[in-house]
């Protein structure tokens, strides 16, 4: 587990100190916070807290679990961890549904996160940013078991999984003739003077070779 601020990293923060402690005998009363981005597809969110549903369901050694969003829908960090705090956490554990160690996981979660635990009740309650997922040997399952799901879609062995169900999606497609160049002998022509254009660039006139007048 990693948390990034100003200090070292060690395992909690608190309001105005630092210090290690042993909670691992003591999970019932560590709140769990698993946060996403957020997305404006209200599908994407449902996704993240069917997940955490499920997460908590099936790891009951965690017995106060919620989502959060980091930006663009709720629950926010914010009212994630004070459900936490509502439900008898006196501490809290967030942790990024991120693959990689970007800029929202060092910077942008626990900024949030610090200001969410200090607003959970007087005092503020003590938290930590755990690390993503990373290079995990289990997410080379995760990978093989979306693999062999979707080769087994597009061979009519297999139902749509939760991602694609309804949208027709998993599908093996075939190249047509000219696909492959189209959209590159498109742009060569304008760049050269043909006064033709595509429907991404007609209204922008911006396929064009430096700033020189097209």
């Amino acid at each position: 587990m990693a948390t990034m601020s100003s200090t070292p990293p060690p395992q909690l923060q608190t309001q105005g100190s630092v210090g290690l402690a042993d909670i691992t005998g003591d999970l019932s009363r560590t709140g769990i916070v698993i946060v996403d981005h957020g997305s404006r597809r209200p599908e994407s969110n449902t996704m993240l807290e069917d997940f955490v549903a499920m997460f908590a369901k099936l790891k009951p050694q965690y017995p106060i679990v919620e989502a959060a969003h980091m930006e663009l829908a709720e629950p926010s960090i914010e009212q994630a961890v004070k459900r936490c705090v509502e439900r008898g956490a006196t501490r809290v554990a967030v942790c990024p549904y991120f693959l990689s160690p970007g800029k929202h996981w060092k910077q942008d979660i626990p900024t949030l996160t610090r200001a969410a635990a200090a607003k959970a009740k007087p005092g503020g309650v003590e938290w930590v940013v755990t690390s993503p997922i990373g290079l995990t040997p289990l997410m080379a399952d995760v990978i093989d078991s979306r693999l062999s799901h979707c080769i087994s879609r597009v061979s009519g062995k297999a139902e749509e999984c939760e991602s694609c169900a309804g949208t027709g999606g998993c599908r093996l497609h075939t190249p047509e003739a000219g696909d492959a160049h189209a959209a590159d002998d498109r742009c060569q022509s304008q760049v050269t003077g043909d006064p033709s254009q595509c429907e991404g660039c007609r209204e922008l006139n911006r396929c064009r070779m430096g700033v020189g007048a097209v």
